[in-house]
């Protein structure tokens, strides 16, 4: 992946790991889109660095992929570099979830988590490919490899994200089109809420180790224990997810 000279449109870019990678292709020569649903919060960003482009789109809906594609196709039609970032994560015990009453609220994510990458994917990889160079980044977890226990959806949806790129990588192997995987280990950011992260690795040194993963050419790209993760036999795999379980069981039962 090249690193300056690239139209980017990165998906939940207005806080968290997402502004982190927007300010460091920022810095290295790119023009920069990012989207996400609360345009208050794409003000803060855009205040921040003026010059990022925001566009405020709900990527959990159907309708607004297709016309978050039109839009940035149309103008921006030197677009090379889709990253998919946005992510919801919910903590739960599938006894108390109430699935009847509030399945809308579990299914929003896997709309925003799978469903939307894997669309975006499908609808921006036949464009990238006429293009001379371009990539499609699609941001997984750890817990695709070692599932928590507690956000049982999360961890199935970045371990089906994690699937679909290595099918992806594959079917575009033969074009100008680069597949990269970024694994997250634990970074202190919102995600599921504000404070339950803080033990996470901070944001800015993730964001520096995951671009030295990009100069070095990686293909999947870990950082701290997700390093780990990527690369566990099973019987690590469940020694992992029983010991996660047992230290967080509490924050939910």
């Amino acid at each position: 992946m090249k690193l300056s000279g690239n139209t980017i449109l990165i998906t939940g870019g207005s806080a968290g790991i997402g502004l982190a990678f927007a300010e460091r292709f920022i810095n290295t020569g790119n023009t920069v889109i990012v989207c996400g649903r609360r345009e208050s919060v794409l003000r803060e960003a855009k205040g921040k660095f003026p010059n990022l482009i925001t566009h405020v789109s709900d990527i959990g809906l159907e309708s607004d992929r297709i016309e978050l594609f039109d839009w940035v196709t149309t103008n921006y039609p030197n677009v090379n570099v889709l990253v998919n970032n946005a992510g919801i994560q919910q903590r739960f015990h599938v006894l108390k979830a109430n699935a009847k009453e509030n399945w809308s609220n579990y299914n929003k994510e896997i709309m925003v988590n799978v469903e939307a990458p894997i669309h975006l994917s499908m609808l921006f990889a036949p464009f990238f490919a006429e293009k001379e160079d371009a990539t499609i980044v699609n941001v997984t977890s750890g817990l695709a490899f070692t599932p928590l226990a507690i956000a049982p959806i999360y961890s199935a949806t970045k371990a089906a994200l994690h699937s679909f790129t290595m099918s992806l990588r594959h079917q575009l192997d033969n074009t100008s089109v680069e597949v990269i995987e970024v694994v997250p280990t634990i970074v202190n950011t919102d995600l599921g809420g504000s404070g339950l992260h803080t033990h996470g690795e901070p944001v800015d040194a993730f964001a520096n180790g995951i671009f030295q993963g990009f100069e070095e050419g990686r293909q999947e790209i870990g950082y701290g224990h997700s390093l780990n993760q990527l690369r566990m036999s099973r019987d690590e795999v469940d020694a992992q997810v029983e010991k996660m379980y047992q230290a967080m069981r509490g924050t939910i039962e």
